[in-house]
């Protein structure tokens, strides 16, 4: 069964530009997959902890020196990694706070980035693990001028971050759809949405693409 793994990370319940937008992406991914499956997270809602030490030790320790409590302090990062590796396609829906991502999408990333199961380390280096073949990440700028080449682009640590660690697991094909200027007035960040929902499905649509990784910009 096709699968999609959602990840909302806006602090905001109700009301998320990020989720609107990444609610459109979802739709057409349900649209050309019928009948598929779709796993959504709103890690904000504290579900994720910070990494423990007994996590560390856990992801680090062999095979066969798991304790009951190192596996009990990994359970979660298996389940949270057995959903990303079962996804043909990761979408996150990612406010920019404090010019990175929100503490809670961070919380998710420690989980699942670990060594021999999402990506691994030998004398050639690092190879990614992660078997999504796409990802698509909303991303919502309160202001404008976010983007490259733009007069704030030197302030955005979310996308650089986010492009680096999901090629750094294995996905290739990495496509950011941006909607700036959310702090607007209403006509105005309404339209900002409706268009970057166009963006969305035409990126669902389009064939995945093992070497594309694209930054869409949506803004007035």
């Amino acid at each position: 069964m096709t699968q999609l793994l959602r990840i909302n990370s806006s602090s905001r319940l109700e009301g998320s530009h990020s989720a609107a937008v990444a609610d459109a992406c979802e739709a057409e991914f349900r649209q050309k997959h019928p009948g598929c499956r779709v796993i959504t997270r709103n890690v904000a809602d504290g579900s994720i902890p910070l990494i423990a030490q007994k996590t560390i030790e856990g992801f680090y320790a062999p095979q066969d020196a798991l304790t009951d409590d190192l596996k009990a302090a990994t359970v979660l990062s298996d389940e949270l990694i057995a959903e990303i590796q079962g996804s043909e396609m990761l979408l996150l829906a990612v406010p920019i706070y404090n010019f990175s991502i929100p503490a809670a999408l961070k919380a998710w990333i420690d989980q699942i980035s670990r060594i021999g199961h999402t990506f691994s380390m030998d004398e050639t280096g690092f190879k990614g693990l992660v078997k999504a073949r796409r990802a698509v990440i909303v991303c919502a700028y309160g202001a404008e001028g976010y983007l490259p080449e733009e007069p704030f682009a030197a302030a955005n640590f979310l996308e650089p971050y986010l492009r680096f660690l999901l090629s750094f697991l294995g996905i290739k094909d990495i496509r950011f759809i941006s909607v700036q200027g959310t702090t607007a007035d209403p006509e105005t960040v309404q339209a900002h949405i409706e268009a970057a929902k166009q963006e969305c499905i035409l990126a669902v649509r389009s064939p995945t693409n093992m070497t594309v990784q694209t930054s869409e910009k949506t803004q007035v």
